[in-house]
């Protein structure tokens, strides 16, 4: 594989850090230590290059819902925001903008044909209430578009794909606005099976039909929740690239089902598809402890197993570094058949951990770009890992 040119010096000068601080982008204060924070009232410092290179690059992650509900608010935000008008303030978009992020996928999982309607209604009147924040990211061209205009794009994406009656309703859903979505959840659907199930029974008649309809208008397929039979026959259908939104590496987090295989990313790479790796802690490591230099492992596995323009980032999480709902009722998912393969890992008081230090708040990417300068990965290739390889093969299917 030949490696990408470099981009430009990795040093930010002082004229450069203060530009940024009066632009509003960063505050970077510690010149002479070569570390810098984003804000000053956050402890967390960066080096130059980490910041240069999220600022400069396209950042998309495969899997961000935006928003879990704290139903310490009440109603809790991700609710108001999508009921009320107006109800976003320029304080709550604050988080949004400095983030680093530039493009989220939602990731829903919708129940049936009405709940995706509904999903869709929401989000695509959420977007336009605030068009001078958001942009619906639904071609090629909105990546950079979405870019140069400061705006957080939002990519409306299922995690399941219950809400299609019949192959028609992939053109339906496409026409409002949906560019990816993912086989199945956690159990068997008509498509084929989640990795949840019992009996894993491969991709149904009609789950090719669904795969060939998603090929024809130019739909994501994404798997990343199929059981391993369902997997692998989804990458011998389809005959366009398939996406991992957010699976990591089994060779790593060895007898976790939720993780593929070599086998599966390699048939994923042959498809021309992206990987993105999750910051969760079960499906990094299957032991404690679990650090930003473990999840950095997967990134390169799978650059080392099949190229580096095959991964990317899929946190599973929201902006926020919340992985589930929190402070109430719905706050985890409760145990349901099989749930054990999760191989989720306990505190000694027997609560569930879930989430990475150093990846579990709003301005992780930079945690994130600061872990692959550590192991070495050049700036062309961070920059690909935080966005552009995401959209370079997303823009490829989307083209029907």
């Amino acid at each position: 594989m030949t490696e990408p040119a470099e981009l430009p010096s990795d040093t930010l000068s002082r004229r450069a850090a203060l530009q940024q601080l009066a632009a509003g982008v960063f505050v970077a204060p510690a010149f002479l230590r070569g570390r810098y924070r984003l804000a000053a009232d956050l402890p967390q410092e960066y080096s130059a290059r980490a910041i240069r290179l999220v600022g400069d690059s396209l950042v998309l992650d495969l899997l961000n819902q935006f928003r879990f509900a704290d139903f310490a608010d009440k109603p809790p935000k991700s609710t108001l925001w999508l009921t009320k008008p107006h109800a976003m303030t320029a304080a709550d978009f604050e988080m949004y903008r400095t983030s680093g992020y530039n493009v989220l996928a939602l990731g829903h999982g919708p129940t049936d044909y009405e709940s995706g309607i509904r999903f869709f209604a929401d989000w695509n009147g959420f977007v336009a209430e605030y068009p001078d924040w958001f942009m619906r990211v639904d071609d090629a061209g909105d990546f950079d578009a979405v870019k140069k205009a400061g705006k957080v794009g939002i990519m409306i994406t299922f995690q399941n794909s219950d809400h299609f009656r019949n192959a028609d309703d992939v053109e339906l859903f496409w026409g409002l606005g949906q560019r990816l979505s993912q086989l199945t959840y956690n159990y068997q659907n008509r498509i084929g099976s989640g990795f949840l199930e019992t009996n894993d029974g491969g991709l149904t008649v009609f789950g090719a039909q669904i795969v060939a309809r998603m090929n024809t208008v130019g739909m994501a397929v994404d798997v990343s929740h199929c059981g391993d039979r369902t997997t692998l026959d989804a990458l011998d259908a389809s005959q366009r690239p398939v996406v991992f939104s957010h699976a990591s590496c089994r060779a790593i987090a060895s007898g976790n089902l939720r993780c593929k295989t070599d086998e599966m990313i390699t048939k994923m790479a042959r498809t021309g598809g992206v990987m993105g790796i999750p910051f969760l802690r079960m499906m990094v490591r299957e032991a404690e402890p679990v650090t930003v230099d473990h999840v950095i492992d997967h990134f390169d596995h799978v650059a080392k197993l099949v190229g580096i323009e095959h991964v990317a980032v899929g946190s599973d999480m929201d902006v926020v570094g919340n992985p589930n709902p929190v402070n109430g009722a719905g706050m985890s998912v409760p145990p349901t058949p099989n749930f054990e393969r999760y191989r989720m890992h306990f505190d000694r008081k027997g609560e569930r951990m879930l989430t990475v230090a150093g990846l579990d708040h709003p301005k992780r990417m930079f945690d994130l770009a600061d872990g692959l300068i550590g192991r070495g990965f050049s700036d062309a290739n961070i920059s690909a890992i935080l966005g552009r390889n995401a959209a370079r093969v997303l823009s490829t299917i989307w083209k029907g």
